[in-house]
């Protein structure tokens, strides 16, 4: 890539109704899309899970569960964001539910300007609960409809640089950052569906999105990468999801944000030299990283208090 600079679009979304078909998303999406392409964006990140309302929020019969997978893609339903996205030459991040010789999946794909897959990557932190809480309306159980991913922390050389992907609460993780940087990403696609009424202390919920925030400006400095990060968001069916999508640099800093809790595109002009510059000073991996020290986390799943 001779000129690292290119125009990043973030594509959040707003909610998503139990009833919507899959084609009636999927035009958002390209309508989205040609927004992005006409402000001259490259590539665009969509949201976690961004061709279905959030069903992990229900217990679902077995017939409904099954109607929010995707067997293959592109398929039928999708094939026109892929045909528009290379028509324009754009490349995408998109997150949905895959289901794959019996296994489940929260799923993200990087798709480059020519409508191909060159990336694919399968959640592996995954939230909540595989049991409803009791007295609870609404749930969180990802546990119950998905299984950890099963890829690893996949990196691709691309014409948007080095780039990785994670989902939704990957980006809490320190690890998920720290595997894709030391596989040189130098720029991470996250999509996410967040709430902030889901553990029901309106303390510790009020503060949802600050540590989203946090966790992307973190994530973004002490890894040297820039980040994409896709929202869907607002009341999606009685959920209150935050938006707050947001493109962050490698210095931490913002450099776009999302406004609303709607359909809305930010985008910003980065420049993977940025991402450079700060691997070769501060965090410079190779001089400063002491590896051998850092046993514990690869050894110990959780905190052991020893006495």
């Amino acid at each position: 890539m001779t000129d690292r600079r290119y125009v990043l679009a973030v594509a959040q979304m707003g909610p998503i109704a139990r009833s919507d078909s899959r084609a009636a998303v999927v035009a958002r999406q390209i309508e989205l899309l040609r927004e992005a392409h006409a402000r001259g964006a490259a590539f665009v990140v969509f949201p976690e899970l961004a061709l279905t309302t959030f069903f992990p929020r229900w217990i679902l019969g077995e017939d409904e569960r099954q109607s929010f997978y995707e067997t293959e893609m592109p398929n039928a339903d999708t094939a026109p964001l892929f045909a528009e996205a290379a028509r324009l030459g754009v490349g995408f991040y998109l997150g949905y539910a895959e289901i794959e010789a019996g296994h489940f999946f929260n799923t993200a794909i990087v798709v480059d300007r020519a409508g191909k897959i060159i990336l694919k990557y399968r959640k592996v932190h995954l939230p909540g609960t595989a049991e409803p809480i009791p007295g609870r309306t609404l749930h969180h159980l990802e546990k119950r409809y998905f299984e950890p991913g099963n890829l690893g922390f996949p990196v691709a050389r691309t014409d948007y640089g080095i780039a990785g992907a994670l989902i939704c609460n990957d980006r809490r993780w320190p690890e998920a950052y720290r595997m894709l940087s030391l596989q040189g990403a130098e720029v991470g696609f996250i999509g996410y569906n967040t709430p902030d009424d889901h553990t029901g202390d309106f303390d510790f919920d009020n503060l949802t999105s600050f540590h989203n925030q946090l966790s992307l400006q973190a994530g973004a400095y002490q890894n040297s990468m820039w980040l994409g990060a896709a929202a869907k968001c607002g009341n999606e069916e009685g959920s209150r999801m935050i938006g707050d999508s947001m493109i962050v640099a490698p210095s931490g800093q913002i450099a776009a944000q999302a406004l609303t809790t709607g359909d809305e595109v930010i985008t910003a002009r980065i420049d993977l030299d940025m991402a450079s510059l700060y691997r070769r000073t501060i965090f410079d991996f190779a001089r400063h990283r002491e590896p051998e020290q850092y046993h514990l986390i690869t050894t110990r799943k959780g905190p052991v208090v020893e006495v």
